[in-house]
Parts: C-alpha cells; sequence; structure tokens
C-alpha cells in the first residue's frame, strides 16, 4: 500500500506526458482536476505510509505522518477545486494550455515537498513548485505580470539560494553522517557548531515563500497578475511550504533560543501589523488579499518563535499549527475565487451571493467555523507562563488588523458585484461557480474531521470569552467608519518597498557617470584610461536596468552575501 505514495507526484507528471501529445492535449486540460485525486484519497485514509526509493535521485525517502496528511489535505482540496474553477476561468483563454502544463508541474511540486522525509527530494520539489510557479505569475505577459515575475523570481532564486546554504551547514554537523533525512537535518541543527549561521539562512530562505517583512514584496505584485485559480494557490497552498520548511529543518521542540523566539515572534507581529496598515490602502481587492497573507502567515511565525522560547510547548502547538494553516488555506481559497465571482453575471439571489461571500470573511476574523476554532486553540496553546506577557494581547489585537483588511476586500468587492440587470457581463461557467461552492464546503467544515483536529475551545456558557471574541472586530468596525468619515487612503504601491528600492538602485550608472567624470583631474592617460572604462560600465549598467530591471544587481548582491556568509562559517 505505501507503493500508492509514488502516485502523489506521478500523476501530475503523468498528466504532463500526455499533454506534450498535441492530439491528446486537450485530455489532459480536462484531466486536471483528477491529478490530486491520489494525494486527497491517501491523505483521507488515515493510514501512515512510508516507502524508500534508493534509487531515485541519491536515495528518496517518502512519508506520510499526521501532520503532513493534514497539508496533503488542504492542497489537494484547495488545488483541487480550483483546477475545477480554472476550466470556466480559463476557457476561452490564448495561452488555457500552456496554463495547465504549468500549473500541473507546480502542483506536483507542491505536492512531492508534503511527502517528502529527505533533503533532496523536499529541495527538488520545491524548486519545481518555485520555478514553475513564475510561469503563472506571468501568465498574461502584460508589462505588469512580467514586471512582478522578474521579483518573483529575483526573490526565489534568492531564497533557494539560501536554503542551499543552510542545508549545506547543517550537512557538515550531521549527527548520522551521510544521512539526508529532514528530521537528522533537524536535530543537527539543534547542537550545530553554525546554528545561528543555519537558523538565518533556512529562516530567511523559506521566509521569502512565508512572506516574512522585507522578503513579501512578490506577493502583493504577483497576486493581481495572476489568473485568479493561480493566486489561489499561491496564497493558499504555497506559502504554506514556507512553513513546511521551517518545520522540518528548524530545530523547534529541541532547543530553548529565548532570543531567537523573542526575535521571530516580533518578526511575524511586525508583518501582521504593518500588512494590515499597507493593505487596506489598496485598491485592488486581490491585493488586499495579498497583504491579508502576508499578515496570517505573521501569525503562524509568531507561533513558530513561542516554540522556540519555550520547547515543551511544541507538541501541543503542532497540531494547532496545522489546523491553522489549513484554515488559512482554504478560507483564502474561498476569498479569491470570489473575486472570480463577481464578474460574472449570476442566477443566484443577491442575498445568497452576499452571504456566501461574507462567509469566509467572518470566520477568516476569528467570528465563524474554523477561524474561531483556529486563533481559540492557537491563544489556548499560548498561554504558558513561560511565554511574553505581551504575546497574547498582540495576537488578539491582530484580529483588528485582520477585520479591517476583510472590510476593505469586502468593499472593494461590492464594487463588482454581479447584477442581473447587468447585461455587459457574461454568464457565469457552471465549473466556476462548482469549483468555488466545493472550496467554500471545505472551508467550513474540514477543520472538524481533519487529521490532528483539536477540541473546539469556544466560551460555551461565558460570556466573557465571546465578548473577547467579538470586541476586536467591533472595534475595527469603528475604526473603518472613522477612516471613511476622516481618512484619506494614502498612496502606497502594491509591493510598497520594491519601488523606492528600484529607484534607488537605478542610481548607480548616474552616480558612475559623476564618478567617471571626476576622472578628468588626474594624469591624462590616467583619466582617458578610466573615462572610457567608465562610460562602457555606465552603459551597460543603464543597459541592464532598463531590460532587466533588479536581477543583475541582486545576484551581484546574493554572490556577495554568501560569500560573507560561508567565509563567516568557515572561521567560527
Amino acid at each position: 500500500m505505501s507503493h500508492n505514495l509514488i502516485l502523489i507526484p506521478l500523476t501530475p507528471l503523468l498528466l504532463c506526458l500526455i499533454w506534450c501529445i498535441p492530439r491528446w492535449r486537450e485530455t489532459a486540460c480536462r484531466l486536471t482536476p483528477l491529478a490530486v485525486l491520489p494525494a486527497l484519497l491517501i491523505g483521507l485514509s488515515g493510514a501512515a505510509m512510508h516507502i524508500e526509493l534508493p534509487w531515485l535521485l541519491l536515495g528518496s525517502d517518502w512519508l506520510v505522518d499526521d501532520l503532513r496528511r493534514v497539508f496533503l489535505i488542504l492542497t489537494a482540496l484547495l488545488w483541487g477545486s480550483c483546477s475545477i474553477y480554472a476550466r470556466g476561468y480559463m476557457a476561452g483563454d490564448a495561452r488555457e494550455k500552456s496554463f495547465h502544463l504549468l500549473w500541473l508541474l507546480t502542483l506536483c511540486g507542491n505536492l512531492g515537498l508534503i511527502i517528502s522525509a529527505d533533503v533532496v527530494s523536499f529541495y527538488l520539489f520545491f524548486a519545481l513548485m518555485t520555478f514553475a510557479g513564475y510561469g503563472l505569475v506571468i501568465h498574461t505577459r502584460s508589462v505588469e505580470a512580467l514586471r512582478a515575475g522578474r521579483i518573483y523570481l529575483i526573490m526565489a532564486v534568492a531564497g533557494e539560494a539560501l536554503i542551499l546554504a543552510g542545508l549545506l551547514l547543517s550537512a557538515a554537523q550531521l549527527l548520522t553522517p551521510g544521512s539526508l533525512l529532514l528530521e537528522e537535518f533537524a536535530r543537527a541543527n539543534a547542537t550545530s557548531t553554525y546554528q545561528n549561521l543555519i537558523i538565518v539562512c533556512l529562516f530567511a530562505g523559506f521566509g521569502v515563500k512565508a512572506g516574512l517583512p522585507l522578503l513579501h514584496m512578490w506577493l502583493p505584485l504577483a497576486h493581481p497578475v495572476a489568473p485568479i485559480p493561480a493566486s489561489a494557490v499561491l496564497s493558499g497552498a504555497m506559502v504554506k511550504a514556507g512553513l513546511l520548511g521551517w518545520i522540518f529543518l528548524l530545530p523547534t521542540g529541541m532547543v530553548n533560543l529565548p532570543y531567537w523566539g523573542v526575535s521571530i515572534c516580533l518578526i511575524g507581529l511586525l508583518a501582521a501589523f504593518a500588512a494590515a496598515l499597507i493593505g487596506v490602502q489598496q485598491q485592488k481587492t486581490k491585493t488586499v488579499l495579498a497583504y491579508s497573507s502576508i499578515s496570517q502567515m505573521g501569525l503562524l511565525t509568531t507561533a513558530l518563535g513561542a516554540a522556540f522560547i519555550q520547547r515543551e510547548i511544541w507538541a501541543d502547538l503542532l497540531p494547532v499549527i496545522a489546523l491553522f494553516a489549513m484554515h488559512h488555506a482554504l478560507t483564502k481559497g474561498v476569498l479569491f475565487l470570489g473575486v472570480g465571482i463577481t464578474q460574472y453575471r449570476t442566477r443566484l439571489p443577491m442575498l445568497i451571493l452576499a452571504t456566501a461571500i461574507c462567509l469566509p470573511a467572518l470566520s477568516l476574523v476569528g467570528l465563524l467555523s474554523s477561524g474561531s476554532h483556529a486563533k481559540l486553540s492557537l491563544k489556548a496553546a499560548l498561554y504558558d507562563d513561560l511565554l511574553p506577557d505581551w504575546l497574547l494581547p498582540a495576537i488578539t489585537l491582530s484580529a483588528i488588523a485582520t477585520t479591517l483588511l476583510m472590510l476593505r476586500y469586502l468593499w472593494l468587492l461590492s464594487q463588482n458585484v454581479s447584477d442581473n440587470s447587468n447585461s455587459e457581463k457574461s454568464p457565469l461557467p457552471n465549473s466556476m461557480l462548482l469549483g468555488w461552492l466545493f472550496t467554500l464546503a471545505a472551508s467550513l467544515t474540514a477543520v472538524y474531521w481533519m487529521p490532528l483536529a483539536t477540541e473546539p475551545v469556544y466560551p460555551t456558557g461565558n460570556p466573557g470569552g465571546w465578548l473577547g471574541m467579538l470586541w476586536p472586530v467591533l472595534a475595527a468596525a469603528l475604526l473603518a467608519e472613522i477612516a471613511r468619515r476622516h481618512w484619506k487612503t494614502l498612496p502606497v504601491p502594491p509591493g510598497d518597498l520594491i519601488l523606492p528600492i528600484e529607484t534607488l538602485l537605478r542610481q548607480i550608472p548616474i552616480i558612475f557617470r559623476k564618478f567617471q567624470r571626476s576622472t578628468t583631474a588626474l594624469h591624462e592617460p590616467v583619466a582617458e584610461h578610466w573615462a572610457d572604462y567608465g562610460d562602457r560600465v555606465a552603459r551597460y549598467l543603464e543597459h541592464q536596468f532598463e531590460n532587466r530591471s533588479l536581477i543583475a544587481t541582486y545576484f551581484c548582491l546574493l554572490t556577495l552575501l554568501l560569500s560573507l556568509l560561508l567565509l563567516g562559517a568557515y572561521f567560527v
């Protein structure tokens, strides 16, 4: 039975091979929703599975345990429903067939990294998901999409390089030489001589995917330009790959590192609140949802930091993190798919449509179903005397940030709500409606039957407990009304910091030209040599910045950073 694990990554790959035969290409596109079927069935089976493949790569080891089963189910549910949705959404698109090929490759990487128990398989599938996902981001080939794709690729390569550096440093300290198991790497990192450097590399490397502050800039650029089903899986499932990387490779639950724990908690809370502050200034619904994902991943980052402060809570905290990840993935998927629903004319009564759109928003703020279950469970797991006193109040206040983002999302979405009298909109394809409703049903119910399910911690019979859940939402509604009356949104561009960074880096050729002119005061032969050399370098830099944006500069900075890190590790 364990051999069925091979079907999880193999099914989408076989569909890719079928796609490569021109006369079967349409068939492969129609069968795309079935690519998640083995993963979903294995996840729901409840059986632990393990298989060793010594002939694959350097010897692969694949595993399904309770934790991986949660991520397998949420990934299969979201990708499957979005595949159904994409059948209608992409119909008539000139690049529909190429979209399905890249979709299958990205799905293969996403599913494969979840079941990987060895480093080589995990890194291979992670890289496949990352670089195939680039094709989904630039699908429209518009100027905005190509720019977002460049930023995505730059930051992805930087993240991959940091991950690789962290893995190589970990391998040097393995307690079992020659082992490639992820758990062996995590144990080595708990006692490694290079522990701090390894944590920096792995935390930042996977943090690119998870949207850490200063590493988040690709998210709000990629989501608005990608097709809606691609945005849903990018934000719901693919960002969880960064969380899995942290869980599998960082020494969480193995050692107390209070300085690291406090730092990670503060980084997570910065993401939770800063993303909300920037997100409510945005003018596009998908951009608001992108910043919401950064904010929600900040809460998961905070939970991870708490486990570094007090390692004894990790056993109880891990199921809650899995619960929160499933809640966020499916709920955010519904919210993204809802954006596309409002762009079509639907026969659904307006009241039913509005209710179905508001339900996941209420869940995300913590008032309904999986949202209240996940957030109350998270606070219960973090209730420990040895954790900082400010941690729980900060998480409670984050509900205000989430509510403000959802109010902004609903307000922007209301501008596009379908009206039966609006004849300019096309009829809603049945597959889009089916995919959306399937995701909605899963987001509202999956939390109760998922593996590692925790007991509900609703404050039954405790009015004060219910008030504690409700007051952040009421406070956010009041703030939103005050802002509507007296606050004008700031012109914060999507990607926020990326624009000033680009502007600053484009000044490099100008500065180089000024330096080149200053050499005229030198001895004439030397001046002529430097003037000619400086002129050629300046023209080259101008050409690179004009045609390659930040790619050349980022690679230079990345090479310098990795050289310094490895040099520092050598002398530690």
